[in-house]
């Protein structure tokens, strides 16, 4: 997806090094795939967006490591994970996320997804719902209707000669890629997912799995959009009259597109830490 693409150029090389990380590899459904794992604490899964590495991820995986097992995952045709013939979907992800986490001996963690990862967490929630223990779900859809219509209009316009013309993509690809000339295959598979059918409600509906949503207040997903997937899980109602807030959550960041999301990690964190540990603001009436 262009909108994760450009946040891996913005963040390639600014990326900070994981200190102290475990990178290994590990046979799923015909891949190789690539991890690393860092930090101490209760286990979390973290899934990049488009285009992206774990390099291009940023400050937030070390930031989460301080507090967390994190389990870094580079996706089907990214970063170090080999390739296969099949196309990129989804729930294709979901289930390689699944089981990826068998393959390591991970029952069940909190999950953290960008874009792309976010999407596909998503779907592990909703096909391995006994996997995720919470779901943070940054710059998500749900439905293809709730992208924003620039950005719809932009589809049909994607090439592969497009990105393979970008260096600051394909060099990058090609830096970690256990096929250096794969690039243009990767592209054909991503521009495909743009266009796969996307609607989501009823399965989003029926989750039991907390999930906070994070979205920028100018991201790819239109507002009206992440409200609506709040609404799915429960959310938008009056607080102050006595019940319980819904276990999902909605955080809106100001002033932020889709691509300023993942770079700003402190605020991730402030939202993110609390949703994990279950702490509330507390009210007048509390």
């Amino acid at each position: 997806m262009i909108r994760s693409a450009l946040v891996a150029a913005a963040l390639l090389a600014a990326g900070p090094a994981l200190a102290e990380t475990q990178g290994n590899r590990v046979a799923v459904h015909g891949m190789q795939v690539y991890y690393e794992v860092s930090g101490s604490g209760d286990p979390l899964v973290v899934l990049h967006g488009a285009y992206m590495n774990i390099p291009s991820m940023g400050g937030i995986i070390p930031k989460l490591a301080e507090t967390h097992t994190v389990y870094a995952v580079e996706l089907q045709g990214h970063g170090r994970t080999t390739d296969i013939d099949r196309p990129i979907t989804y729930p294709a992800l979901a289930d390689d996320v699944a089981a990826f986490m068998d393959a390591v001996k991970l029952p069940k963690a909190d999950v953290f997804g960008y874009s792309m990862g976010a999407a596909a967490g998503l779907q592990l929630a909703i096909r391995h719902p006994d996997k995720v223990n919470k779901l943070i779900a940054a710059s998500a859809a749900y439905d293809a209707e709730g992208w924003q219509p620039a950005f719809k209009a932009f589809i049909p316009q994607m090439t592969v000669e497009m990105f393979a013309g970008m260096p600051v993509f394909a060099d990058a690809y090609r830096k970690l890629a256990a096929n250096p000339d794969g690039f243009p295959e990767l592209v054909r598979k991503l521009i495909a997912l743009e266009k796969e059918p996307m609607a989501w409600g009823d399965d989003v509906k029926a989750l039991k799995t907390p999930v906070l949503i994070i979205t920028g207040d100018a991201d790819v997903a239109t507002l009206e959009h992440s409200v609506a997937l709040f609404r799915l899980l429960g959310g938008g109602g009056m607080g102050d009259m006595g019940q319980p807030l819904p276990a999902s959550r909605l955080a809106v960041l100001p002033a932020t597109s889709h691509t300023a999301v993942i770079g700003q990690v402190d605020l991730l964190m402030a939202f993110i830490e609390p949703f994990l540990k279950g702490r509330t603001p507390k009210g007048m009436f509390e």
